[in-house]
């Protein structure tokens, strides 16, 4: 299967370091970023979930760790927002252009406000989706706030 998708495009073009990781991706796991940490081996807290959300009327991504879930409230106030919601999957892969278990933060179609949970800060590598289902990109958390100019905040 190919290994090159938008995001590992958008990595290679900004000359960032990174390592691929591949797994069997199980579409009926009740939650897949802990199915991609467990089938890799890596800890939950290191990967993380790429999620679509609404802050105010701003469509944004959202990285936390997989085994912990986002505040709704702490998103919006990050974003300075009244009020988060999740984004149905549609409008997500719509706005991505990546499908459902396979979006990245990295290379979408619309470029979008990023919001990443400030603790993963303090970590030498996190793992985050790679483009495509049972893909996932290995990096710094410096690297990745840096290339999506996203903005640390406490979200979970």
């Amino acid at each position: 299967m190919a290994k090159s998708t938008p995001a590992t495009l958008a990595l290679q073009k900004a000359g960032v370091a990174f390592t691929l990781h591949e797994y069997d991706y199980d579409p009926n796991a009740a939650h897949i970023g802990m199915q991609a940490a467990e089938a890799l081996g890596i800890s939950p807290a290191r990967l993380l979930k790429t999620l679509m959300a609404k802050a105010g009327t701003q469509a944004v991504c959202v990285l936390v760790p997989s085994d912990r879930e986002v505040s709704l409230k702490r998103l919006a106030a990050a974003a300075g927002a009244k009020d988060a919601a999740m984004l149905p999957p549609a409008e997500a892969e719509r706005i991505t252009g990546y499908r459902v278990g396979g979006i990245s933060p990295l290379g979408q179609k619309k470029k979008v406000p990023v919001y990443i949970e400030a603790s993963v800060m303090a970590l030498p590598t996190i793992v985050l989706n790679g483009g495509r289902r049972g893909l996932q990109i290995e990096l710094t958390p410096a690297d990745l706030v840096r290339l999506l100019g996203a903005a640390p905040a406490q979200l979970t």
